[in-house]
């Protein structure tokens, strides 16, 4: 920038240079637009939405119940007592409460409560409670 000077009676005036900026002007132009071109930013790998099923609302209480010919059922499902705790544990893997009642019918020794019992157990429900033909008749 310089400063100009004219003598007379007003005394000195300082006029700024703008000429020198207004060369820098179209330079900075050019740069600003070329600059964003040649950025590239990183690859984002984006996760994908897959199409799954629905899941169905678990039931409220699991209630497995020991018939007196041996029959397994969980929730009014027959079930085979080599696929019990598969089911149990498909069945808990989804609550947060993993609470589960067991109902052996009167007329039954306990080895068969207690075999059912033990594979409710490994199938990862804890506590289980035990339901009574009494309990029932209360409700």
């Amino acid at each position: 920038m310089g400063t100009g000077s004219l003598g007379g009676k007003r005394g000195i005036i300082a006029e700024a240079n703008v000429v020198p900026l207004i060369d820098i002007l179209p330079v900075l132009l050019v740069i600003f637009m070329v600059i964003p071109h040649r950025q590239s930013g990183l690859d984002a790998a984006l996760p994908r939405q897959v199409q799954s099923p629905v899941p169905s609302d678990p039931p409220a209480v699991i209630i497995v119940h020991v018939a007196s010919d041996g029959t397994v059922w969980i929730n009014q499902t027959a079930v085979k007592r080599d696929e019990l705790s598969g089911r149990l544990e498909t069945l808990l893997a989804t609550r947060i409460d993993r609470v589960a009642f067991l109902q052996g019918d009167r007329s039954l020794e306990f080895q068969p409560v207690a075999q059912v019992l033990e594979a409710m157990h490994s199938a990862g429900a804890s506590p289980v409670g035990l339901l009574t033909s009494e309990l029932e008749k209360k409700r």
